[in-house]
């Protein structure tokens, strides 16, 4: 693993352990906490722990919107608490939609189980909750940010679109509960946005952008072992910014990682996009694996599912984190 800070930040190079990548059947995470993914040959949002194999054995949840109607390609997921349903999903799908839905105890979810679902189109990667004012923002790597307000908190059926926002390549998208702003990833920056007004109101304000090198950036996730940085990719690597100082810090010198999250302990998991060779299809942005690092950020382990899976991104998914 190799850490610089480029662009914004001024630091020296240090260099990390590697190690080698552990025999998946002998594979082992050292705390065990679950793992929301967006896998694609079967287009379904799944839930598994980190420290078992995957397997149907091992499923905890999944929804399966089907293909039709601007659904295939699931490409995000997030779950938020609410104050009205418990714990919600937030999904996007490449084929134009996005939605929200209500997560209950019944363990495979369908369209019926939605609570709100919008066509914004423009292949939309990357969708967020702006808590206590109940608005979406949906990040389309067309070149837009869309934002959804309600008329009632509560109620998302009554969220419309507000306000449309130009972000050349916009694929990630995340709020960042400890300074109330909103963060985005697009073309060249990370841009960052304050809040205001209420309900159908609600607007966003560009505070900053932040260069992160000619590349076209993916993902935003947070780090849950180091509040102070959002965790980040782009076309070329793995970063790291700093909230307050705006400072990006490579982490790993790697192409094509679609996701990249870290637990409390340090663990740390992403999606690199190594194409898809089980089903005779060209999908070269999935991965049939994820790919596991210890606390120090050497690869550790694997996981994959036995048919074969296309998996696009995989984050941590409780929202106790959030």
């Amino acid at each position: 693993m190799r850490r610089r800070t480029i662009l914004t930040a001024a630091v020296a190079a240090a260099a990390a352990p590697a190690a080698a990548l552990l025999d998946r059947s002998a594979a082992k995470a050292a705390v065990s906490y679950d793992v929301a993914i967006c896998e694609q040959y079967r287009n379904q949002i799944q839930i598994y722990p980190s420290g078992s194999a995957w397997s149907t054995a091992t499923l905890q949840w999944s929804f399966t919107p089907g293909t039709a109607n601007g659904w295939s390609n699931l490409s995000d997921v997030k779950f938020r608490d609410t104050a009205a349903f418990g714990t919600v999903a937030l999904v996007t799908a490449s084929g134009g939609k996005v939605g929200m839905v209500n997560k209950t105890t019944e363990a495979a979810q369908e369209l019926n189980d939605l609570l709100w679902s919008a066509t914004p189109g423009n292949n939309p990667h990357a969708i967020e909750r702006i808590p206590n004012i109940g608005a979406i923002v949906v990040a389309a790597s067309g070149g837009y940010l869309h934002l959804y307000g309600p008329t009632v908190v509560s109620d998302p059926s009554t969220l419309a679109l507000v306000q449309t926002i130009s972000f050349p390549g916009a694929h990630g998208v995340w709020w960042d509960d400890a300074s109330g702003r909103l963060w985005a990833i697009g073309q060249d920056y990370a841009r960052v946005y304050t809040v205001s007004g209420t309900y159908r109101s609600t607007r966003l304000s560009l505070a900053r952008s932040i260069p992160i090198g000619a590349h076209l950036g993916h993902s935003l996730d947070a780090s849950y072992s180091d509040g102070s940085v959002l965790l980040a990719t782009d076309g070329s690597k793995v970063m790291t910014i700093n909230k307050t100082t705006y400072a990006v810090t490579e982490a790993y010198g790697d192409n094509a990682v679609k996701s990249y999250s870290q637990h409390s302990s340090g663990e740390r998991f992403w999606v690199q996009a190594t194409g898809s060779t089980y089903h005779g299809d060209t999908r070269n942005w999935v991965s049939p694996t994820v790919q596991f690092f210890d606390a120090a950020g050497a690869r550790s382990f694997t996981r994959s599912l036995s048919y074969g899976a296309e998996f696009y991104k995989a984050r941590l998914y409780d929202v106790a984190f959030h």
